[in-house]
């Protein structure tokens, strides 16, 4: 990645990517000139929100690289709520889902106050693509 230039960090399980995870990747794009996208862990999944992903974790950062937004996609970190991933690539912004507050509550109380600004990004369409609607779709 190029010195000098913004760096956009965001986070997510990207499972069964839909039209919303594009527009999530869109939109922060529009804050940087790179995009770092975190991939969370399948144990990070389990743990969160006590259920498999529906894809492995290599097989949605290999997805998640294809994405044209996306400048670099990295699996998170072994333990959930450390964020070494931050420390190491050292994002100039964080942006997060509309749906992910437990994420901007933690990222708030654990890093520095100020060390970068965490910008909330617009919903598309959640009752359409949401992924947990898409998953109940999927099962009926």
């Amino acid at each position: 990645m190029g010195k000098g230039r913004k760096k956009v960090m965001v986070f997510g399980v990207f499972d069964r990517l839909h039209p919303g995870h594009l527009d999530f990747f869109r939109q922060a794009r529009e804050h940087g000139d790179e995009l770092i996208a975190v991939v969370a862990r399948d144990r990070t999944v389990m743990e969160l929100k006590n259920k498999q992903p529906f894809h492995f974790e290599t097989e949605r950062l290999a997805m998640v690289q294809e994405v044209p937004e996306v400048t670099l996609a990295v699996l998170g970190d072994e333990t959930s709520g450390s964020y070494g991933v931050i420390v190491t690539h050292k994002p100039d912004v964080i942006c997060v889902g509309y749906d992910q507050h437990r994420l901007a509550e933690d990222l708030e109380k654990h890093m520095l106050s100020g060390t970068f600004p965490l910008i909330r990004l617009a919903a598309y369409k959640p009752k359409q693509w949401h992924t947990s609607v898409l998953t109940e779709r999927l099962r009926n």
